[in-house]
């Protein structure tokens, strides 16, 4: 039987909690949208990716990865101060867009794709966070391996050609499929961030 290793494609389903295994479900994949990914690849958490490692179809499986493990403890420094005129299309700000706690997808000096999130608006400042949303959170997964087989040389191809955006959620799948990275089709009408924040502000 064919288990979780470099190169293989993996169908899995897991429950995400952020306070242990008694805490709150934050996020799933279900066997009617499940996870599936090319182990290897990039695109998931490696700690995520470690621990599957071996695991066969029908295996349940428990996680645990510390906060540094996973997103990283939360970075001071991602929390920065934009001017506002960045945010301005045709001399005007679209005040749905700076709403404290939305999250604005804007680009790097250079040219890294990252999602902020605004923190606060005074005067002419916009105050963005760039953490990621699960920076600084203990995650604890619970699931089970649906299905584990070789990738075809086209889904390897498409993996490691497309440098793609990844996913940008929990464990890195986005919305339990890994569908909408963060990154869309590239014309999302990012923003660029100043020199300020060209070293990644700790985004993935």
């Amino acid at each position: 039987m064919i288990t979780v290793s470099k190169d293989s494609m993996v169908t899995l389903t897991y429950d995400l909690r952020l306070d242990g295994k008694e805490g709150e479900i934050f996020e799933s994949a279900t066997t009617e949208r499940p996870l599936i990914f090319l182990h290897g690849a990039g695109l998931m958490i490696p700690a995520f990716e470690e621990q599957l490692i071996g695991k066969k179809s029908g295996e349940k499986f428990e996680i645990a990865i510390p906060a540094a493990s996973g997103y990283g403890e939360i970075n001071e420094e991602a929390v920065v101060e934009l001017p506002l005129d960045i945010f301005k299309v045709d001399g005007k700000v679209d005040d749905t867009l700076l709403t404290p706690g939305n999250s604005v997808p804007m680009m790097s000096a250079h040219g890294q794709r990252m999602d902020g999130i605004v923190v606060s608006v005074e005067g002419e400042v916009v105050t963005m966070d760039f953490n990621h949303p699960l920076a600084g959170e203990d995650l604890h997964f619970t699931g089970e391996i649906l299905q584990v087989r070789e990738a075809s040389p086209e889904e390897l191809s498409a993996a490691y050609s497309s440098g793609g955006c990844g996913c940008g959620s929990s464990c890195g799948s986005g919305d339990s499929g890994c569908g909408d990275g963060g990154c869309g089709d590239g014309s999302c009408g990012e923003k660029e961030v100043g020199a300020g924040c060209g070293s990644g502000c700790g985004c993935n």
